[in-house]
């Protein structure tokens, strides 16, 4: 099929291809009725001028930022964008919001389409699974395109707003060894997390510092979405004998969770008088899971202020500035899924 032209828009409504371009530019030189009848001949024809966007003068379109998270179902992300948000908004900006899904190839699309248009930064959840995977993370570099990380990438000098995850973790485990829990097991996330490698490491130090000795038959992968944690939350429990199950379980989120407590409700479980669940986020909805969540604080909002502080003042400076790396505080919310043994 043919393309459709600025001449053809122009011959249709009968005027001249200046005219034409004077609409598309926002110019107040022509009078409404013409512009009205040039933007219907565009609709009807379904014209779309190139760079529209840039054309776009005096609109949000101007000052947009963009963000990429893992998962749009998870809470623990749509917090942190109501956070990019309420700051990007009262600093006139608009954010555009995506969702990779767990997929390296979704990060890398929408990382390389934030940088040919006209969206002047991003802030990314990355997935990282080995170089290759972040080589759009390099490009964006070698373009000097503002970016900030929601967590550290091996190689990559950027800017970055996280948590300790190793801290956090440990918060959680020395609470249970503390509370008299010596079976304790650590459910693992996605192994192409950074957050997954960190978070076993803070397991281990755990015991480290306290006179339980650590095995590594106590770190378990699971993943973190619902219906794959709940089959190997099954699958765990159905391959022990119930004299060498865990009283205690340390999730790799609070979304994992609640796929693990599903699969304990199946297997006639208790929480906590059978088995203690701790969970990381503090998502909005975990006081109101099935056993109220205890869990480990993380300021979701303010990661996603402060992500886009750092972000807006790389975009606005008129020159490079030092790298960032902000690192959050998080808080042990105990609740009724942990119990202190006697």
């Amino acid at each position: 099929m043919k393309k459709v032209t600025i001449e053809d828009v122009a011959k249709q409504a009968k005027v001249s291809k200046g005219t034409v371009s004077a609409v598309i530019n926002a110019k107040r030189s022509v009078k409404t009725e013409t512009r009205d009848q040039i933007i219907s001949v565009m609709k009807d024809l379904n014209f779309r001028p190139k760079g529209i966007a840039r054309s776009l003068k005096n609109t949000e379109q101007d000052r947009s930022i963009g963000i990429i998270i893992k998962d749009i179902n998870y809470p623990f992300y749509t917090t942190i964008v109501s956070g990019v948000k309420e700051y990007a908004n009262k600093h006139g900006y608009s954010v555009i919001v995506t969702s990779s899904e767990n997929d390296h190839e979704d990060e890398k699309k929408f990382a390389n389409l934030f940088s040919a248009k006209d969206i002047k930064g991003a802030i990314i959840a990355p997935l990282v699974n080995g170089v290759a995977e972040i080589e759009h993370l390099f490009k964006l570099k070698m373009l000097n395109y503002p970016f900030v990380l929601l967590e550290d990438v091996q190689g990559i000098q950027a800017n970055v707003v996280a948590i300790n995850n190793l801290d956090a973790i440990k918060q959680a485990v020395k609470y249970l060894i503390d509370s008299g829990h010596q079976k304790i097991v650590h459910f693992t996330g996605p192994i192409q997390s950074s957050h997954t490698q960190e978070r076993i490491e803070g397991f281990r130090h755990a015991f480290s510092e306290r006179t339980l000795a650590f095995k590594k038959e106590m770190i378990v992968p699971i993943g973190s979405k619902h219906v794959e944690s709940y089959c190997k939350t099954m699958e765990y429990f159905n391959n022990l004998n119930r004299e060498d199950y865990p009283t205690a379980i340390v999730c790799f989120n609070d979304q994992q969770a609640l796929a693990v407590m599903m699969a304990l409700k199946e297997l006639n479980l208790d929480i906590p008088d059978d088995i203690s669940i701790i969970g990381i986020d503090d998502i909005f909805y975990a006081k109101i899971y099935p056993v109220p969540l205890t869990t480990i604080r993380a300021p979701q909002h303010e990661i996603g202020m402060k992500a886009a502080e750092i972000l807006i003042r790389n975009i606005e400076a008129s020159a490079p500035l030092a790298i960032e790396r902000v690192v959050l505080k998080t808080e042990l919310i105990i609740r009724d899924s942990s119990k202190v043994l006697n």
